[in-house]
């Protein structure tokens, strides 16, 4: 059975994409840590991390600087952050998020609820950025 995070990239569920290429996407979290927090995850099913084939792994984590990149620019945190847990959902995937201090990295304070156009909008500001960062063949709408 396809993990929830395959049905995203298969679009079957919706998702608030701002990367997509051959071999991982990105998109928002849908209980975000902080304004900004975006998942990169393989197109592979794989469920844990040390199990990606190496230039899947490398290209997760470059997709993963650039995206920090992006939300740098456009947020202004104190630092860019990376979680890699795996717990939630059993599809390798990288936490990329904005964040003021080590309570950030906090999930029970994830948000439960997020308003739809604030999300579209932080998804907005970071495509504008990648663009802007010149990597518009990988940008979704």
């Amino acid at each position: 059975m396809p993990t929830i995070f395959t049905r995203i990239i298969d679009g079957e569920l919706p998702g608030r994409f701002v990367w997509r290429d051959d071999h991982c996407v990105a998109f928002l979290s849908i209980n975000p840590l902080q304004p900004g927090h975006t998942l990169v995850v393989p197109i592979l099913e794989v469920d844990h991390w040390i199990d990606l084939p190496p230039a899947v792994n490398e290209r997760l984590m470059h997709v993963s600087h650039l995206i920090g990149r992006a939300q740098q620019q456009a947020f202004q945190p104190e630092r860019i952050g990376l979680i890699i847990a795996g717990f939630e959902v059993p599809h390798a995937h990288v936490h990329v998020l904005p964040i003021q201090g080590m309570g950030d990295f906090d999930f029970r304070n994830a948000a439960a609820t997020v308003d739809g156009d604030v999300q579209d909008g932080i998804a907005a500001t970071l495509r504008s950025t990648l663009r802007a960062h010149g990597h518009d063949e990988f940008v979704v709408d």
